[in-house]
């Protein structure tokens, strides 16, 4: 059999967090109404109505472009894309073509062999997204014009993607950034950020491209996935088979695990793409760009690397903690609440990552929530009854996750609670004597040199005192009686 290199191109289409629509004043929040009231005479397309830009779009556009490091246009250009289909009122979508505001940009990724990728980006433009079809049990498609008009940025990969698992890297990567510096919400079941997948394969010896397949609207990071590999197997089973590739438009079928053929794949010359008369070209200056980039917050690979540097953490640690800005923000928060108690940054994100994400997620909510969940001065509370032995790690779990779903103090807590660990020499030592009496057999193989039976016994002085002796405390008083005693 033939090896075959797969190559592969990503178009990411994210809607832009603004309160109005891309070209009027009505509202973007298209799913907050009934069907067709977040309309206006542009979005409908009524004979007439002018377009006029969203400048905050704009913006948004510009800031989403220096965060994928393109290059932000001084000139660019909106055209008019002419298409007949339902969804669009016009009966062509407002959109750029060859004059884009965003261009050569790239993103790093993990790299299938472990190693940082690059993958360029052609370019990023504006645009309009469409209405949307429902279709009824009943065999009718109903239309919903509210999304029509709410601004939309498309994003177009270079063909520097090699496989199903780097495009979900991807993927991943730029919902991290659009999502981090609050232009995109990054919900992909709502269709806020939506995926099209250009997948060809070709013999290694070969320098041509294959014949380009386009997978339409996935919205899922597990769905790219699935369909690109197995878009990826079918043609190199065809062409194997002594079939040839199509170049077309299919659809993934995730009940089925399958692509499906829709339709013959469009060029742009059956678009009959032309500049929109109604918008003049947009002109950007050096100080519009710069003030754009003083908008931008640090970003995730920056923050990721500082958080490294600075605080020791594992990579691991650190990519878990800028998963999302609302993380990162409160993991810094809390690291500076701890180290006025003696708990480090490293134990920090040991309780973020671990107790925290857990006690949120069996909680169903988000990581916005996360300051009046767990205020970060609570998680320092818990590091420094630790740090001065006031509780063992047992009780601080106990004490964590009660703080968390009550939003009492930990100290308050342990207080009212009477949680404060034993650690009194002569109130453990008389628990050892009863523990050695009550367990004979743990004992004797103790004394012939198990010395792991110890751990035994120590459970049972925690046993009697309800998880709150000090473990270290207790070892050492069950250890000077059984290495004293014959």
């Amino acid at each position: 059999m033939t090896d075959y290199i797969a190559t592969i191109g990503l178009e990411i289409h994210a809607q832009v967090r603004t309160t109005a629509k891309m070209f009027d004043g009505c509202s973007a929040d298209y799913a907050g109404g009934d069907p067709n009231t977040r309309v206006s005479v542009v979005s409908l397309g009524l004979p007439g109505a002018l377009p006029v830009v969203n400048m905050r779009a704009i913006e948004m556009a510009a800031m989403s472009g220096l965060a994928i490091n393109c290059t932000v246009q001084h000139t660019s250009v909106f055209s008019r894309k002419s298409y007949i289909y339902p969804d669009l009122p016009k009966g062509f979508q407002i959109t750029q073509y060859d004059q884009p505001i965003c261009t050569d940009g790239w993103v790093e990724i993990d790299g299938d062999d472990g190693q940082p990728k690059r993958i360029g980006i052609e370019r990023l433009h504006i645009e309009e997204d469409t209405g949307r079809l429902v279709h009824s049990t009943d065999g009718a498609s109903l239309i919903d014009y509210n999304r029509s008009g709410v601004p939309l940025m498309e994003i177009v990969s270079r063909p520097d993607i090699g496989s199903a698992e780097e495009a979900k890297r991807y993927f991943q990567k730029l919902r991290q950034i659009l999502l981090w510096i609050g232009v995109n919400s990054g919900n992909l079941e709502e269709g806020a950020l939506r995926c099209d997948a250009n997948v060809s394969v070709r013999p290694v010896h070969q320098k041509e491209y294959g014949a380009k397949v386009e997978i339409k609207n996935i919205n899922s990071f597990r769905f790219v996935e699935r369909a690109i590999a197995y878009e990826i197997q079918r043609q190199i089973d065809e062409l194997e088979s002594g079939g040839h590739i199509v170049q077309e438009t299919r659809g993934w079928n995730e009940a089925q695990g399958i692509t499906v053929s829709q339709r013959s794949k469009e060029s742009a010359h059956d678009y009959r793409y032309f500049p929109e008369p109604d918008i003049p070209p947009l002109v950007l200056d050096d100080a519009w760009i710069a003030a754009r980039r003083a908008e931008m917050p640090e970003l995730p690979d920056a923050r990721r690397d500082r958080f490294m540097a600075e605080y020791g953490l594992s990579k691991q640690d650190a990519e878990l903690l800028t998963m999302e800005r609302p993380i990162a923000d409160y993991y810094v928060a809390a690291v500076t609440a701890a180290a006025q108690r003696g708990g480090s940054a490293k134990d920090v994100a040991n309780w973020v990552g671990g107790e925290l994400f857990r006690l949120l997620k069996d909680a169903g909510e988000g990581f916005e929530v996360l300051h009046e969940r767990m205020p970060p001065l609570h998680i320092a509370e818990v590091l420094g009854l630790l740090a001065q032995d006031i509780v063992n790690r047992t009780v601080a779990k106990q004490v964590f996750e009660e703080s968390f779903q009550t939003g009492n103090s930990p100290a308050q807590i342990v207080d009212e609670q009477g949680l404060k660990q034993i650690s009194d020499t002569g109130a453990l030592a008389a628990l050892a004597q009863v523990v050695i009496a009550n367990n004979p057999k743990a004992v004797e193989e103790y004394r012939k040199g198990k010395k792991t039976a110890i751990k035994f016994l120590v459970g049972q002085v925690m046993k009697a005192t309800k998880g709150q002796a000090n473990p270290q405390a207790a070892t050492t008083a069950l250890e000077t009686i059984l290495d004293t005693e014959v």
